[in-house]
């Protein structure tokens, strides 16, 4: 979050997890900088204990918002896949912030929005995340080509790896949102997705990326560690247990 905080500020625009952002939206230069500042808030007060709190209800807070009134709208308006992507992505970054706050609630958080902290809390953010993984996985097959050209060249069979982790991702999302291997399953898609970011973006970044590459990148390190939270979540349960949501 820090990192994205910065980066807003120096580009003076929204860092790449935040676009697409409709050009005809009000104030939309304020929210420029609200999507610079609250993450960068957000991320220094998560690492101080006193300011934990606040800092993951704040996050959680903004992340829900532009996730039900940027994103799921644009679902119906234009379902286009990019559309879909963009929210999934928000999910994600939701479903990670909401284990946070889950971990990190008050007194006052417990009393009054008791159905969003704790085991309650952290069970709708595993959803949420479940959720996202279906549309990454189609994502792989609709866009077939596209992902295999981005295996690394001394991996054998680009088509077939395509197939292979559009495939995983979906599985990943259905077990998570059942309950079947739910850690294994949150663990190993937050692993595929840091493979992807390090033996992928990791290469292009180092060579000199585009714009574009750039983006791809800041997203998929993005998603790696919202990932990581979610699965460090089910942290106490077994590996194959059935029935832990």
């Amino acid at each position: 979050m820090i990192a994205l905080g910065i980066l807003g500020l120096v580009k003076r625009g929204f860092a790449p997890i935040w676009p697409p952002v409709p050009g005809s939206l009000p104030a939309r230069g304020v929210l420029i900088y609200l999507c610079a500042l609250i993450p960068l808030a957000s991320g220094i007060g998560l690492l101080l204990q006193r300011a934990a709190a606040a800092a993951a209800r704040v996050l959680l807070t903004y992340l829900l918002l532009w996730l039900l009134l940027l994103r799921v709208p644009q679902i119906f308006i234009s379902p286009s896949v990019d559309v879909w992507w963009a929210s999934c992505s928000t999910a994600v970054m939701v479903a990670a912030a909401w284990v946070l706050y889950a971990w990190f609630a008050a007194d006052w958080d417990m009393q009054r929005l008791g159905f969003a902290t704790g085991d309650k809390g952290v069970r709708i953010a595993r959803a949420l995340y479940g959720l996202a993984l279906i549309p990454f996985g189609l994502a792989h097959f609709i866009y077939l080509q596209v992902t295999a050209d981005l295996v690394p060249g001394w991996l054998p069979a680009h088509v077939a790896w395509a197939y292979f982790t559009g495939g995983t991702f979906i599985a990943a999302g259905v077990a998570v949102l059942i309950g079947v291997y739910a850690r294994l399953a949150a663990t190993l898609s937050a692993l595929q997705i840091a493979l992807f970011t390090l033996l992928v973006w990791v290469p292009i970044v180092a060579a000199g990326p585009s714009a574009f590459q750039w983006n791809e990148f800041v997203v998929s390190w993005a998603l790696t560690t919202g990932g990581w939270v979610v699965a460090d979540s089910y942290c106490g349960i077994s590996w194959l247990a059935v029935g832990k949501q």
